[in-house]
């Protein structure tokens, strides 16, 4: 499998998720991690909860939308998994997320951010479990 590398596309969106988080945090005090903007949806905790972090997600949708507009290029989604592998997965990402207490996004952007020591042992361990996760996978059992 070949993958595509895109150093200024991939610079410009980790420049816009670093400022998206710094945002949310100045103007809410909150820490943006995708896992939790998503359960909080899911089973909110209050109405004002469930606004901000509805548009926060229709942003996260929108935005490829919207730069494939602007720019005159598709936003192309191109899934190579089958879907019991990204049931699978999905289902290990909530896991992981769950008993580490956030996900990649709000440990590995956030947290590192904030030299949080939970964060930096939390974002090494997910590096290291994906590492052997696609190792096995694509090597030894050749999905």
């Amino acid at each position: 499998m070949t993958t595509e590398f895109t150093p200024y596309a991939s610079l410009a969106g980790g420049l816009l998720i670093g400022l998206a988080a710094v945002l949310l945090m100045l103007s809410n005090g909150r820490i943006m991690g995708a896992t939790g903007i998503l359960s909080g949806i899911i089973m909110p905790s209050s109405v004002a909860e469930l606004s901000w972090k509805s548009i926060l997600l229709m942003g996260m949708v929108s935005a490829p939308i919207l730069l494939s507009l602007v720019f005159g290029y598709p936003a192309i989604v191109q899934v190579v998994s089958s879907t019991p592998m990204l049931v699978l997965g999905g289902l290990l990402v909530g896991i992981g997320g769950t008993l580490g207490g956030g996900c990649t996004s709000g440990h590995g952007v956030c947290g590192m951010a904030r030299l949080s020591s939970r964060s930096i042992v939390a974002t090494i361990t997910f590096m290291i479990s994906t590492t052997i996760a696609v190792y096995v996978l694509r090597h030894i059992i050749g999905l």
